[in-house]
């Protein structure tokens, strides 16, 4: 099983630890199109300071994100859990794991990343800014750059295992699981309300995070979307099964409390 989670908007820089080394991170067949995203990122940051302003979106009372993109490639490290945070992450918690549910984490838990493609929460990463739907110089689209290197990753990631897709819409664009929709699952989380049903920005972020918190506690490693909708039932939630489609099968989680 794979569980593929978005990257958070914010992340908290390292303080100390070594700079990045690629060829330490999971799936170094990424590298080539890592370091294209690098250096294009580093460059504009460096010689263009003002335009990477715009272009990266970074608000104008924020002008240190440019200079950690200046940096990437000489600034302090930490693991990929420590670096992501936000709604999500808080809610899942990788610190707090229990040991057993932190081996599975490291083995099952990958993060889409603009930077980097893919990551595993383990990996050693720098902070960055970034987003998924920037054109960057030197590159063109984040989306487009990632669509047309992502899939060898992918495919080693993850092996004749389920996918579990918890990706937003920005990072789902980075790769399609076309060949692997049987096996793929995607999560959406509902809140029912009177009746009616809406996506709640961010109670479906906190919400996913405790379902992957969840499913990583309980050790369970279902193989199907119709075992793992039965899953998380087991585990208390309510679940509903869509039909297959393209992106694989969507299971609904309705919760009724925010």
């Amino acid at each position: 099983m794979l569980i593929l989670l978005p990257p958070s908007e914010g992340k908290t820089a390292a303080v100390r630890g070594n700079p990045l080394v690629l060829d330490d991170l999971h799936l170094p067949v990424l590298n080539p199109a890592r370091a294209k995203v690098i250096d294009a990122l580093v460059e504009l940051c460096t010689t263009r300071p003002d335009e990477a302003v715009d272009i990266l979106g970074i608000p104008k009372t924020q002008p240190e994100l440019v200079t950690l993109n200046a940096g990437l490639t000489e600034a302090p490290t930490a693991r990929a859990d420590r670096i992501y945070t936000g709604v999500l992450y808080d809610a899942l918690s990788p610190a707090t794991l229990s040991p057993a549910a932190k081996r599975r984490a490291t083995s099952r838990v990958m993060v889409t990343s603009s930077v980097f493609g893919l990551v595993g929460l383990a990996d050693r990463i720098p902070a960055y800014r970034l987003s998924g739907d920037t054109t960057l110089p030197g590159i063109g689209g984040i989306q487009a750059h990632w669509r047309a290197h992502l899939g060898a990753g992918m495919t080693e990631a993850l092996g004749d295992g389920l996918l579990v897709d918890l990706r937003s819409g920005t990072y789902a664009a980075f790769w399609r699981p076309d060949e692997v929709t049987a096996r793929t699952a995607t999560v959406r989380v509902l809140h029912e309300h009177n009746g009616q049903r809406k996506v709640v920005s961010h109670f479906n972020k906190a919400t996913k995070g405790r379902l992957v918190r969840a499913l990583l506690e309980s050790g369970a490693n279902p193989r199907t979307p119709a075992k793992l909708a039965e899953a998380f039932r087991d585990l208390g939630w309510t679940v509903e099964e869509g039909a297959p489609t393209k992106k694989g099968t969507q299971l609904d989680v309705v919760v009724t409390e925010i």
